[in-house]
């Protein structure tokens, strides 16, 4: 059952909030769905971006409920992923620069 519950917010990631994310340069996928919040993860310019929180609330999260129910509510994993500390140890080492 749970299979087929991430199935279905997955879908929704893909064809409903993934085409605006890679406008913007960036990326999310689905961790977990666990006592019926989906939790998601943003990479590439979305990871860390200052209003991550604002667009998980206005983009994925009313994408999500508007188009199943088999969630109560979307939340964000906030943990720093190896892309950025992969991108952090570049910067230190000089490797790019901002």
């Amino acid at each position: 059952m749970m299979e087929e519950k991430e199935k279905v917010v997955e879908r929704i990631l893909a064809e409903h909030v993934e085409p605006y994310l890679a406008g913007h340069g960036g990326s999310l996928s689905l961790t977990e769905i666990r006592d019926h919040i989906a939790y998601v993860k943003f990479t590439g310019h979305c990871s860390g971006c200052p209003s991550a929180k604002y667009t998980l609330e206005t983009v994925v999260k009313e994408e999500v409920l508007k188009y199943t129910d088999v969630v109560e509510d979307v939340k964000l994993v906030e943990e720093v992923g190896d892309e950025l500390y992969e991108f952090a140890k570049a910067l230190l080492r000089r490797e790019i620069s901002v």
